[in-house]
Parts: C-alpha cells; sequence; structure tokens
C-alpha cells in the first residue's frame, strides 16, 4: 500500500506513522528524515541540498523529488510506502504523481488526519512544555497553522479530485484513531 499522510502540526502523524509501519510492515518515509540522511551520507543530491541549506535557501522540489525516486527504488518499498512531510503545496502533488506514475507505484491514498485547531494547539503547548521548549506559544502555533492549511488545502483537493483522499478523525485516543485509519485503508472502504 502506498499512502501519503497530510494533517498539520500536531494532528498525530507521526505517532500514527509509525504504527501503520508496523501493521502495513512496509517504510514510513519522511522526507525530513530523509533530507537529513542523504546529507549525512555524503550523497550527490546531499550535498547539493547541504550547499542549498548553507546559505539558508530551502531545498528545490527537484531535489526532494530526486531523493525521493532512489528511496522508492530501494527494495523495502517494493510493497509500498507511507510518505510523511510531502506533499505540502500543489506543484510537489503532481510532481509526485508524474514521478509514481513512471515508476509504476500509484498512490493508493491520501489520508488527512483532521484535528480542530484549538486542539491542536493545546496538544502543541502540552508537548512544548513536556519537551522543556519555549518556542511552541499558541501565538507561533496558530502562525504555523495557518501557513499549514493555506499551503495543504490545494493539496487536500488535488487528492480528493483524483479520489484518492480520505478523511479520519484524529481526535480520541492512539488507538481509536489507529482503528479509523485502518477501516479507512481497508480495501472496501470509499474514498473521495
Amino acid at each position: 500500500m502506498r499512502l501519503v499522510l497530510l494533517g498539520p502540526p500536531g494532528s498525530g502523524k507521526g505517532t500514527q506513522a509509525a504504527r501503520l509501519k508496523e501493521y502495513l510492515q512496509v517504510p514510513h518515509i519522511s522526507t525530513g528524515d530523509l533530507l537529513r540522511a542523504e546529507v549525512a551520507a555524503g550523497s550527490p543530491l546531499g550535498l547539493q541540498a547541504k550547499e542549498i541549506m548553507a546559505r539558508g535557501d530551502f531545498v528545490s522540489d527537484e531535489i526532494l523529488l530526486g531523493m525521493l525516486e532512489d528511496r522508492f527504488a530501494r527494495p523495502d518499498t517494493a510493497n509500498g510506502f507511507i510518505l510523511d512531510g510531502y506533499p505540502r503545496n500543489l506543484a510537489q502533488a503532481g510532481a509526485l504523481g508524474t514521478l509514481l506514475d513512471k515508476i509504476g507505484q500509484p498512490m493508493d491514498y491520501a489520508v488527512q488526519l483532521e484535528v480542530p485547531a484549538d486542539l491542536l494547539v493545546e496538544r502543541i503547548a502540552g508537548r512544548a512544555a513536556a519537551e522543556g521548549r519555549d518556542d511552541d506559544t499558541p501565538e507561533v502555533v496558530r502562525n504555523r497553522l495557518d501557513k499549514y492549511t493555506t499551503q495543504t488545502a490545494p493539496v487536500i483537493d488535488y487528492y480528493r479530485q483524483h479520489g484518492q483522499l480520505t478523511v479520519v478523525d484524529g481526535v480520541g485516543t492512539l488507538d481509536e484513531v489507529f482503528s479509523r485509519l485502518i477501516e479507512a485503508l481497508s480495501p472496501a472502504k470509499e474514498v473521495g
């Protein structure tokens, strides 16, 4: 199964992706982790990315897509993957679809974890307090959520128009949300 997990900060994407990885027996591919690993390994794309990041610039979609193409070529993705952190905008969604078609691994689902903004702010504030971070104030969190919503709304619509989107209620215990995810990913589930 090949799927993209969508959801704002605090929605539980990372936690649920780790559980889905075990359940589905496919790798969880976080583009942030992938980027850091490629830079650390000194791969050609990693070296390009390192130079760009050293200037304080964002790594281009082309480099990220190249890293994803290399990652998808590894044997552990033969039965699928869980993609987290990409695509973040409409151009990336289109490029990802083109890449997956090219390598013969079309996307099965895009799953959006839906959580009310007030609860997201509460979750992130709790996480920040537990980790001793002072950069996750409610104002900063709301700003990040606004940016996420602005950038990601077109991606959600893209997958909805392609009949690949399913929305899962991300409120509840970890087990409740995980059960909803499994149900949403069952072959009999209607998406779109």
